[in-house]
């Protein structure tokens, strides 16, 4: 084994964060709960995002990432010592079947009443994981979920992040829940927000702006969303389009697939390339300083090469038919 010293570890530096994008700070347990409206409540770990309602017959929790864990009910037991009402989890709602949204439903018993669309039942008997017990309660368009004189109307309109990915409006809190479609303040994560249907993410913020809804709960980052983000992340998205529309007609696949003759894939490669860094470019250089993170390129990368294929793929961009 050699005795030389580890070359040091040389990180890039990044843009600021700005101040728009971060959320209040946290408490010794590593949380903060607070208030939407009335008895509606969110809790984060600065990283994710969960809600509950605290009615009267019980706690109805909304997802439960397991990096938040045993502080969600942390969180129940603050707020209800204070509301003065019951701490118990009886209710607990996915958004979707993802581990990173779900994975502490198992901390909450067997006796909670599990709830979600019908997709998420399937795919979470399919996962079989034991920290993810599948609903018993499923939906396929939409329910109107009443515990304790409050509800939460849970609606499917397609696959989008995920195939079973649900709107959850709180109509009578003013509230929107939409996980994985907009982290308020922030650019999408790698590959679109990690989307497996590019057409339906795209096309969730403005499903989400139908909604009457003055505040959203996205699932990710530190801070409750407002109409705002939602619409700055809908310019975010179409400049991606508009940029990515313009390199696919104006960047030249010829010596990419002269250079590697009949290496195929290192053509399209290349040629794939060059599009995503044309189209992302302009619009990194648009949004740094005004999302977080648009600077990290290979986040703008992925998610403008997610697009762009989406558009090659399902909308026919740039699909040219051989005379």
């Amino acid at each position: 084994m050699s005795n030389e010293p580890s070359p040091e570890l040389v990180l890039p530096t990044y843009a600021p964060v700005p101040a728009s994008a971060l959320g209040p700070a946290l408490n010794e347990h590593g949380y903060y709960v607070g208030r939407v409206q009335r008895n509606l409540f969110w809790v984060t770990d600065g990283t994710y995002l969960s809600a509950f309602l605290a009615t009267a017959e019980g706690v109805v929790l909304f997802d439960a990432p397991p990096t938040i864990g045993h502080n969600l009910q942390r969180a129940v037991d603050e707020v209800t010592a204070s509301e003065g009402t019951t701490n118990k989890v009886t209710h607990l709602v996915y958004s979707h079947h993802h581990a990173d949204h779900a994975g502490a439903s198992s901390l909450f018993g067997d006796d909670v009443v599990r709830i979600g669309h019908e997709d998420t039942r399937r795919l979470l008997l399919r996962d079989d994981d034991p920290a993810r017990p599948a609903p018993e309660i499923t939906f396929a368009d939409q329910l109107t979920l009443e515990v304790g004189g409050e509800r939460a109307e849970l609606r499917f309109h397609g696959p989008n992040h995920s195939p079973d990915n649900i709107f959850i409006h709180f109509p009578d809190h003013d509230a929107l829940m939409l996980v994985d479609i907009v982290n308020p303040g922030w650019v999408p994560i790698y590959n679109l927000n990690l989307t497996e249907d590019a057409p339906g993410y795209i096309d969730s913020a403005a499903k989400a702006l139908e909604y009457p809804w003055t505040h959203y709960i996205g699932g990710h980052l530190g801070r409750l969303g407002t109409r705002a983000d939602i619409e700055l992340h809908q310019r975010y998205i179409a400049d991606i389009i508009a940029s990515a529309q313009t390199a696919l007609g104006s960047v030249d696949p010829t010596p990419y697939f002269v250079t590697y003759g009949e290496n195929a894939w290192a053509g399209v490669r290349g040629y794939l390339d060059a599009v995503t860094a044309a189209a992302a470019e302009p619009v990194i250089a648009a949004y740094t300083g005004v999302l977080a993170s648009a600077d990290v390129k290979e986040l703008t990368y992925t998610t403008t090469f997610m697009i762009m294929q989406s558009m090659r793929l399902d909308r026919g961009a740039g699909s040219q038919v051989h005379p």
